[in-house]
């Protein structure tokens, strides 16, 4: 019997009378708790409503292609906020109207109309993580809070050949905090790019689980202090047990750099 024709992805649309734009925006996440509107804390969903408030009236909370942790950089997150027909500020003019109310964390890099039936978060197919190493005997004050400061060699052939064995479908429970979801998930990218004196550890997926990313680079630190060997990290894969893997890094190296939209 043939195989069923798979079934067709949910389409999204704004309410009737609102129209939906699309915007990238970057912000410095030291400021804030993450993405995410908390009570009582600053987070870059309120702070850019808030601009959009100033703009007019009527507009809906905007809806990022992910939540970031307290801390955590983005270089370009795709964003979608949906406003009245009759909103008044064009989108080819929106990225520069929203950042003259934005403070310095926060910036709008462009804006355009959305195209039918997109979501920032449900019809988004990858999400794009880099974590930065400063490599270095000394630190560096340009790089504080920005990139996790690692003054000993590193050994970027064991710290792939660990990413290797984690790369795949794999149930990612040791490499999570307080995590109530199911653990299984793809990881598309997981790689060790060194630098001079900058390292990136760069990570792909549809989606990941919560600290995941930094229990990851905590782990492959490990293998490149010689801490870890790579068959270990298998067997810590398989275990799934927190305890055994590395400590979650600081968010401060961490950047959310992309997402990707399959036929949007």
């Amino acid at each position: 019997m043939d195989a069923s024709p798979p079934a067709p992805l949910p389409r999204f649309r704004p309410p009737d009378g609102y129209r939906r734009l699309r915007l990238s925006v970057a912000w410095d996440g030291a400021p804030y708790v993450g993405w995410q509107s908390q009570p009582g804390a600053p987070s870059v969903q309120d702070t850019l409503y808030g601009a959009l408030d100033h703009l007019g009236t009527g507009v809906l909370r905007p809806v990022a292609a992910g939540r970031t942790d307290s801390g955590v950089h983005a270089e370009a997150m795709p964003v979608h906020v949906d406003v009245p027909e009759g909103f008044r500020i064009p989108a080819g003019r929106l990225a520069r109207a929203l950042n003259a109310w934005l403070p310095p964390s926060v910036a709008v890099l462009e804006a355009h109309d959305a195209p039918a039936g997109f979501h920032a978060r449900f019809s988004c197919t990858e999400r794009r993580y880099t974590y930065r190493l400063l490599v270095s005997s000394q630190r560096h004050p340009l790089w504080q809070g920005r990139a996790l400061h690692v003054p000993g060699p590193l050994d970027p052939q064991a710290m792939n050949a660990a990413a290797a064995r984690l790369t795949g479908t794999h149930d990612f429970a040791a490499f999570a905090t307080q995590e109530d979801r199911q653990t299984v998930r793809e990881l598309r990218v997981l790689r060790v790019v060194p630098g001079d004196p900058v390292w990136e550890v760069q990570v792909a997926g549809e989606s990941f689980l919560r600290h995941m990313v930094r229990g990851l680079v905590g782990t492959l630190l490990l293998c490149g202090q010689g801490k870890l060997s790579p068959e270990e990290v298998g067997r810590v894969l398989a275990d799934r047990q927190r305890s055994q893997a590395g400590a979650n890094v600081p968010a401060g190296g961490l950047y959310f750099t992309g997402a990707s939209y399959t036929g949007l």
